[in-house]
């Protein structure tokens, strides 16, 4: 039978650009509430989280829960936007519970929190010695010791799954412009909650800008936004294989790829950029059987999700991580429409 599909581009959309930002407020979700009224998230007390299992009560916590069971939904922000619902969607399916999109009684049966929500961690000396400047073109990338992050404020929200705005809010005495060594800061807790299944093969839906990975039963026990080529005849579909799994690749620049690029033109050569968070290709690189396609992580978490990569598979950093955890060479890679 096959697997309902949930779109990133469903009937929410609309609503998620009405609902705009993250408002500070605290909001509870009520036991059968629609979307509307639960999309605004909750930057609560950090010592009130929970002692022992309990359900989630706003979308920023179910947020957290979706990470810490493999279900991302982009960067946390607390706002029930496209990402999240399908995020969400797709954790009721594989719980076998009515599909609704919503934080209903039945979801929040299955979608609990084992510890609190947010945890404490510290910006450390060797956290503001890795920062530096990105250069703007991609010789003065190749030139770079490596491609890190440029502020504190990316390399804490990235490491916490998190949107740099929820970072400010749950934050608002940090000074982000001269951050200090030893610095306490409030970030989500997405530690993982469950184990990880064995991946039988992983499934791209192209249309729903959606990878999962199923195990032998074809039940799906990670789900990622990805983002896929902006041309439809770079969007390779059918059977695919892995072939190479690397953390912290290196990134070969070569000018024929980018013919949108002045510079590319001018270069006439091929350019190797080292690794580092803000590599083109990310933290991780999953090779495929065909030559130049694969999946990795991005530099820019906010436009996973969209079709602009020139061919290749694009998950937000942390997905890429949690994706190399699980693959394997010769693991199949199913590419549908």
């Amino acid at each position: 039978m096959p697997r309902r599909r949930y779109s990133l581009f469903g009937p929410f959309l609309p609503l998620t650009i009405a609902i705009g930002a993250l408002a500070a407020a605290t909001s509870a979700v009520g036991q059968d509430t629609a979307p509307a009224a639960e999309a605004q998230g909750e930057v609560g007390a950090t010592d009130s989280g929970p002692a022992q299992p309990q359900a989630v009560h706003s979308w920023l916590e179910a947020q957290i829960a979706l990470a810490r069971r493999r279900f991302s939904c982009g960067p946390i922000d607390g706002v029930a936007g496209a990402q999240t619902l399908a995020a969400l969607k797709a954790f009721q399916d594989s719980q076998k519970i009515p599909v609704t999109g919503r934080l209903d009684n039945a979801t929040r049966l299955y979608l609990v929190l084992d510890s609190p929500p947010y945890t404490q961690t510290t910006l450390t000396a060797d956290d503001l010695a890795r920062l530096q400047p990105l250069s703007p073109t991609w010789l003065g990338k190749s030139q770079q010791t490596a491609l890190e992050y440029e502020n504190a404020l990316d390399l804490i929200a990235e490491r916490s799954h998190a949107s740099p705005g929820l970072i400010r809010r749950l934050n608002p005495g940090v000074d982000w412009a001269q951050p200090a060594a030893g610095t306490a800061l409030t970030v989500p807790d997405v530690s993982l909650s469950v184990p990880g299944a064995k991946a039988a093969r992983i499934v791209i839906h192209l249309a729903d800008h959606v990878l999962e990975v199923e195990d032998e039963d074809g039940e799906v026990v990670a789900h990622f936004p990805v983002s896929i080529a902006h041309m439809v005849e770079k969007r390779p579909e059918g059977t695919l294989q892995v072939i190479s799994v690397a953390a912290n690749p290196t990134y070969t620049f070569d000018p024929e790829n980018f013919p949108e690029s002045d510079e590319a033109q001018q270069l006439g050569r091929k350019l190797i950029l080292p690794p580092g968070p803000k590599n083109p290709v990310g933290v991780a690189w999953i090779g495929l059987d065909r030559p130049g396609y694969g999946i990795h992580g991005t530099p820019d978490p906010s436009h996973v999700g969209h079709t602009e990569s020139h061919g290749c598979f694009r998950l937000a950093n942390w997905d890429a991580q949690t994706l190399l955890d699980l693959a394997w060479i010769g693991l199949p890679v199913l590419v549908q429409p």
